[in-house]
C-alpha cells in the first residue's frame, strides 16, 4: 500500500469512529475513537481465535508499520507544541519547583520502581525477564503523556494551579524519560554500562539544550510574528518552529520534545499577546487546534489497532494486570515522598498525590517507545504490558480523573463539553 492509501484508510476509520462517537456513545472524542477502534481490534482477534476471519496478514502489515517512527520523529512536534500554546506562561513558573522535580527526579524514581515491581510480577508468574528489560519497561511507562493529559483536565475542571502541575509535568518530562530509556537500552544491546558523570552530562545536555534551543526559536518566532500580520504567513511560521525546531534538536542530539515545548510556550504566550491582532490570534488559535483534533484522531485510531499484533495469551494479560499497579503505585510513591519534601517549603492543596498520580496518563509515547525497542527476548511482553497501562490509562483514568478531582474537592473552574476532544 502507498503511503496516501495508508493514510487514506486511517482517515476514514477516525471519520466514522468519531461519527458514531458523537451520535451514540458521546464520549470525549479521542476516547471514544480509540475505544471503537479498540472494540473492533478485538472483535476481530476474537473471530481470528475462531477460525472465521485470517488476521495474519493484517497482523503482520500493523508490526511493520513503524508507527514508533511516525509518532516520534512526526507527530509528536506537532502535539506538543499544540500542546504548550494555551499553557498559561506565568502560572507555569509559580508552579515551577514541583513541576521540574516532578518531571526529572519523579521520573527517574517511577522509572526505577515500576521497573523493580514488573520485574517480580514477571517473574512470579514464570518469565525468565532480566532485571535490565524490567527497568526498561519503567523508563517507558513512567513519563505521562501531555496528548492524552491536557484536554481530559480541562475537561474534568481541575484548578488552574493543579493544571498547570499536571500539564507542565506531562510536557516536560518526554524528554527525560527517552533519555533514560536510551540510555538503559544502549546498556541492553551494547552491554557496557555507562558511568554516572556519563548519565548526568547526557541528561545536562539534553535537557538544558533543549530550552537554550527551544528559548531560541520562540524568541525567533516571536520577532517574525510581530513584524507581520497575515494570518497565513503567521500559520506557517509556527509550523516551521514546530517541525523544523524538532528535527534541528534532533540533529544537535539535543531533547526535541523539551524545544518544541519551550518554543511553543513563547510563542503561545508572549507571541499570542503582543505580536498578533485579534483575528490573527483567532484564527491562529482554529489552525492549531483543528490540526491538533486530526492528529490526535490518528494516533488514537492506531493505538486502537495495535492490539491486533500484540500477543494477548492469558499469562501476558495477568503481567499487563500487574503492570498497571506498578505504573500507579510507582508514580504514587514518587509523588508522595517528593510533595513531602516540598511542603517544608511551600503549600500543597488537599488531595494533590491522589489526583496527580490519577492524571498522570499514559498513551501513544510509551507504546511507541515499546515499538522501537529491537528484537529483545522479552519484547512481546514488554509490548504487552505497555499496551495494557495505556488502554487501562485512558479509557478508566480519563474518564474519571473529573470524579478524582471533586472527591477530593478540588474541582473549581466550569468543565468543559462531554463531547469536547481531549
Amino acid at each position: 500500500m502507498t503511503a496516501l492509501q495508508i493514510l487514506a484508510g486511517l482517515l476514514v476509520v477516525a471519520a466514522a469512529a468519531s461519527y458514531i462517537n458523537h451520535r451514540l456513545l458521546r464520549l470525549p472524542a479521542t476516547i471514544g475513537l480509540m475505544a471503537l477502534t479498540l472494540l473492533a481490534s478485538l472483535a476481530f482477534v476474537i473471530l481470528d481465535k475462531l477460525g472465521v476471519v485470517d488476521l495474519t496478514p493484517a497482523a503482520a502489515y500493523v508490526r511493520a508499520f513503524d508507527f514508533g517512527g511516525l509518532l516520534l520523529h512526526g507527530m509528536l512536534a506537532f502535539l506538543l507544541f499544540a500542546g504548550a500554546l494555551h499553557v498559561d506562561l506565568g502560572e507555569l513558573k509559580r508552579q515551577a519547583l514541583p513541576v521540574a522535580v516532578l518531571a526529572s527526579i519523579g521520573v527517574a524514581i517511577s522509572s526505577a520502581l515500576a521497573g523493580a515491581v514488573f520485574w517480580l510480577a514477571a517473574r512470579g508468574l514464570g518469565f525468565d525477564l532480566p532485571v535490565l528489560h524490567a527497568l526498561l519497561f519503567g523508563a517507558l511507562i513512567a513519563p505521562t503523556d501531555p496528548i492524552a493529559v491536557i484536554g481530559i483536565l480541562k475537561r474534568a475542571g481541575a484548578p488552574r494551579s493543579l493544571e498547570t502541575k499536571i500539564a507542565g509535568e506531562s510536557l516536560f518530562n518526554d524528554g527525560v524519560g527517552v533519555v533514560l530509556f536510551l540510555m538503559l537500552l544502549g546498556i541492553a544491546t551494547e552491554g557496557t554500562p555507562p558511568q554516572a558523570s556519563d548519565i548526568a552530562l547526557t541528561l545536562a545536555r539534553e535537557a538544558l539544550g533543549g530550552i537554550a534551543l527551544g528559548l531560541v526559536l520562540g524568541w525567533l518566532a516571536y520577532g517574525l510574528l510581530r513584524s507581520i500580520d497575515a494570518y497565513k504567513v503567521e500559520a506557517l511560521l509556527t509550523l516551521a518552529v514546530a517541525a523544523g525546531g524538532y528535527g534541528v534538536a534532533e540533529a544537535l542530539h539535543v531533547s526535541a520534545p523539551i524545544a518544541v515545548v519551550v518554543a511553543g510556550l513563547i510563542v503561545g504566550n508572549q507571541g499570542r499577546r503582543n505580536a498578533m491582532s485579534e483575528r490573527t490570534r483567532t484564527q491562529l488559535d482554529g489552525f492549531w487546534e483543528l490540526l491538533d483534533e486530526v492528529m490526535n484522531a490518528l494516533l488514537f485510531v492506531l493505538i486502537g489497532l495495535q492490539i491486533i499484533a500484540i500477543k494477548l495469551g492469558w499469562a501476558e494479560v495477568a503481567v499487563g494486570g500487574l503492570a498497571i499497579f506498578a505504573a500507579l503505585a510507582s508514580r504514587f510513591t514518587a509523588i508522595a515522598v517528593l510533595i513531602a519534601a516540598m511542603r517544608l517549603t511551600r503549600r500543597f492543596s488537599r488531595g494533590v498525590v491522589e489526583i496527580l498520580t490519577w492524571g498522570g496518563l499514559r498513551g501513544g509515547i510509551s507504546i511507541a517507545l515499546a515499538l522501537s525497542l529491537p528484537p529483545l527476548a522479552h519484547k512481546d511482553l514488554i509490548l504487552t504490558a505497555t499496551y495494557t497501562v495505556v488502554v487501562f490509562s485512558i479509557l478508566v483514568q480519563g474518564l474519571t480523573i473529573g470524579q478524582v478531582i471533586r472527591a477530593r474537592g478540588q474541582q473549581q473552574h466550569q468543565p468543559l463539553p462531554e463531547n469536547r476532544n481531549v
